[in-house]
């Protein structure tokens, strides 16, 4: 069996065991997560090497450095686990096992889901304080339609970065594909700030991660938009035409393509100037439907998402199945 049809056999049975187990909480209380070793590196090097004192241009070399090291951690470690589970008789099923773990369908979909049902149940208070889980941005100043809007963006965008990216990185380069995807993206959620502390030393991790998740950011939209093909009340057409339209004028390079396919397909208005913290992003609209989002169109969000996380799955399937063994 070639290299890339057994990535391929990875990618479907890691998909489909993240669909229906996720990360057993058992196991993240036992062992932690990856994600989270990667956390423990990446501040371990911050604090070696994240100086205040020190320039700009040498902050954002100490950046440079901290990534590179981080890379070839992690790098080096999953070549030599693939590699000593791949001359194992069906090692490469714990290979996939091991992918599983650092996919998000199941968990992102649980996390948006309890937005909805926040509102449902409890209110705008319920809201508020489900989605502070999965949004940076203060959740006391949203009211019922910025909760909505906020948990349908967070899913659009996780989707490309949680679930496409790290699914595409495993299809093209096995076990070390996706560890070194997943490190980046944690390097960027962790130190890719535009703050003072971390403009100069998370540049690079900011940099990179826009550059690998470029391609599952334009797959992400696509997948968005053949689901909306086959789900009633979404509209392929409106989703197309509103990626094509805003996708490319959102702050981001990446997180426009899903989130104008997401709010095109469901007839919103998605992103906009919205407030971090302290600050105020003036961003532009993704699509050009309401901005009154509530939970009824947070459930039809995940809808779409189960979708299109589907077709991902049949997509490698099929190819799975077209290469030879």
């Amino acid at each position: 069996m070639t290299d890339t049809a057994i990535n391929l056999w990875l990618l479907v049975i890691a998909l489909s065991v993240d669909a229906v187990i996720g990360y057993p909480d058992a196991l993240y209380r036992a062992i932690r997560h990856p994600v989270v070793w990667f956390g423990m590196a990446i501040s371990l090097l911050e604090h070696v090497l994240n100086r205040p004192a020190w320039r700009n241009a040498r902050r954002r070399l100490a950046g440079i450095v901290a990534l590179l090291f981080l890379l070839a951690l992690v790098g080096i470690a999953a070549w030599i686990i693939s590699a000593m589970l791949r001359g194992l008789p069906y090692g490469w099923v714990l290979e996939a096992l091991l992918g599983a773990s650092l996919i998000a369908q199941r968990s992102l979909y649980r996390h948006v889901a309890e937005v909805a049902k926040g509102l449902e149940q409890d209110g705008l208070s319920g809201g508020r304080e489900a989605v502070a889980m999965i949004v940076g941005r203060d959740p006391e100043s949203l009211d019922e339609h910025g909760v909505s809007r906020a948990a349908i963006e967070s899913l659009a965008e996780n989707f490309s970065d949680g679930v496409v990216a790290p699914a595409f990185w495993l299809a093209i380069g096995g076990l070390p594909g996706i560890a070194l995807y997943k490190a980046i993206n944690t390097a960027d959620s962790m130190i890719g700030h535009k703050s003072d502390k971390y403009r100069a030393y998370g540049w690079a991790a900011a940099r990179l991660d826009d550059l690998v998740n470029l391609p599952a950011s334009r797959l992400s939209a696509l997948l968005l938009i053949i689901a909306s093909r086959l789900t009633k009340g979404a509209s392929a057409l409106c989703a197309f035409a509103a990626v094509e339209r805003d996708a490319g004028r959102h702050r981001s390079p990446n997180a426009g393509w899903p989130e104008a396919a997401m709010a095109g397909a469901l007839g919103l208005r998605l992103a906009g100037p919205r407030r971090y913290g302290e600050s105020w992003v003036d961003d532009a609209w993704m699509g050009d439907g309401r901005a009154e989002a509530n939970a009824e169109d947070i459930r039809k969000a995940l809808a779409l998402y189960k979708l299109a996380c589907l077709i991902l799955g049949i997509a490698a399937l099929l190819g799975a199945i077209a290469l030879p063994l």
